[in-house]
């Protein structure tokens, strides 16, 4: 029988799927969202999108550079590290974000963030998902499962 891996009472997974290198988008357990398209993904992580539909600020929360994360972060955004930067450097400039996402060092650190901020959002590698945190359906799927496209490879 294979070992599993349990997302937050939303799905279980394979282990097998799970080191298939897809990244989790979660957030935490009392945020009511439960699903976004790639578009509202992006318009989040790219801080266009400021309150979750509750009024809640969205608070992002990113791996540091050279990160399996930060690969699909920056896959998502369809940009290199360096333009990642000065995007973030001028949407402050302009006034536009008081700060750039929080970047963490460690998955614990992530862990502790999305645990305890309300609004809290990250992308977190399928196998370092822990209590509290809900993993969000992306385009109608989960990580590990067929078609799902948030990878960080």
């Amino acid at each position: 029988m294979p070992l599993l891996i349990c997302l937050a009472s939303l799905a279980c997974l394979p282990v097998a799927a799970a080191q298939a290198g897809d990244v989790a988008v979660v957030v935490n357990d009392r945020n009511p969202v439960t699903k976004m398209n790639k578009t509202e993904l992006r318009r989040i992580f790219d801080g266009e999108e400021r309150s979750w539909s509750a009024g809640v600020p969205i608070r992002i929360f990113v791996r540091a550079p050279g990160t399996h994360e930060r690969a699909a972060l920056l896959k998502l955004l369809d940009m290199t590290e360096s333009e990642y930067k000065q995007y973030w450097t001028a949407q402050v400039f302009r006034g536009e974000a008081q700060t750039e996402p929080i970047a963490l060092p460690s998955n614990g650190m992530q862990r502790e963030a999305v645990v305890a901020y309300l609004g809290a959002v990250a992308l977190v590698d399928l196998q370092d998902v822990k209590a509290n945190m809900k993993v969000l359906r992306v385009e109608g799927r989960m990580p590990g499962e067929a078609g799902y496209t948030l990878k960080g490879n």
